[in-house]
């Protein structure tokens, strides 16, 4: 889908994706120890990719928040495991005020996987996608389809409810990296800004590939 992580026309410049085998659901959002019990295998593709030529790295789950410290550590290109390393920044931007995170499964998101990327829980309102079956069944269990105009209808509607039990809601962020292509929506349900692994990609891109100015005033 046009706007997901994992397809390349989300993104205006090449992007290269490298496949974990054995990077499944269930290991990598099931919980904390599952996912970094997959650390060696992340590294391998990092490594890989980077004598491949690429100059930042991310990954397409928000849960791999708990490998941040050791992937970047590993390689010499910027890394960044998870949108969720936005939500300090984002709380700075508005003033201390709660950020909503959308996250794929509530139950799993730990506060080992906020305190990874340096959340105060404190300073998230985390709500989830779990008991959405057109969202959850493709993407937590392996559905072959997924039907968006519902999901986009669930996402909507979950942020309304966070909304009206946070009125004064600063932000969102996103940790689901399926979850971008609703953001418009949202936005305009919400009039609030939205962050995503989008953005986390673009910044990357950007910083490792700086623009040439004409030096005009």
């Amino acid at each position: 889908m046009h706007g997901d992580v994992g397809n390349a026309r989300t993104y205006p410049f090449p992007v290269r994706f490298h496949v974990v085998q054995g990077a499944t659901t269930d290991e990598v959002v099931a919980g904390a120890d599952r996912a970094r019990a997959m650390l060696p295998a992340f590294i391998t593709a990092a490594r890989d990719l980077e004598a491949a030529g690429v100059r930042a790295i991310t990954t397409s789950c928000g849960f791999l928040s708990v490998v941040q410290a050791e992937m970047a550590a590993a390689v010499s290109v910027p890394f960044v495991a998870s949108s969720l390393s936005l939500v300090p920044l984002v709380r700075q931007m508005v003033g201390g005020r709660p950020v909503g995170v959308i996250t794929a499964h509530s139950g799993h998101l730990s506060a080992r996987h906020l305190s990874a990327c340096g959340i105060d829980p404190d300073w998230a309102v985390v709500r989830g996608m779990e008991d959405v079956a057109a969202f959850s069944d493709p993407i937590l269990r392996g559905a072959e389809s997924l039907d968006v105009e519902t999901t986009q209808s669930a996402v909507v509607d979950i942020v309304r409810a966070l909304h009206r039990d946070v009125p004064d809601l600063g932000a969102l962020v996103f940790e689901c990296t399926n979850l971008q292509p609703y953001a418009a929506a949202v936005q305009a349900e919400t009039g609030l800004p939205v962050f995503g692994i989008y953005h986390v990609v673009q910044m990357l891109h950007d910083a490792t590939h700086a623009l040439h100015f004409d030096g005009q005033v």
